[in-house]
């Protein structure tokens, strides 16, 4: 039996509403919820992304480094190459290292959360 289903996943992060706005923008949400140090973004059909001001927040380094990546966003897409563009447009950064690019590609929103856009789902 379920406690509970997922309702939002928050990142930490310097400044929450730029975040918030990238990805509002790139999943087509809405601004929900917005407080001093959390905005909320309802995405439609799925669960909520938040995104909360820390203080001293360093991004995650992707591969690894430190502070090493916790977990990562996959976007499923039709087309890698017109996600690429778009994600980028909204103010996204292609990672350098890149594992499998034909299959799915990384790239770190304006916080510095590493995520995939990926043609497998």
């Amino acid at each position: 039996m379920a406690v509970g289903k997922l309702w939002s996943v928050t990142l930490d992060c310097a400044e929450a509403a730029p975040l918030a706005e990238f990805w509002r923008a790139a999943l087509d949400g809405k601004i929900a919820y917005t407080s001093e140090k959390f905005v909320g973004v309802e995405i439609p059909g799925g669960p909520w992304i938040g995104a909360y001001s820390v203080p001293g927040y360093e991004p995650p380094e992707w591969p690894d480094g430190a502070p090493p990546k916790q977990f990562h966003l996959d976007l499923s897409v039709d087309d890698l190459d017109e996600a690429e563009r778009a994600v980028v447009a909204l103010g996204a950064t292609k990672a350098e290292h890149q594992p499998e690019p034909e299959r799915w590609r990384v790239f770190l929103d304006p916080a510095g959360h590493p995520f995939c856009v990926t043609n497998m789902a």
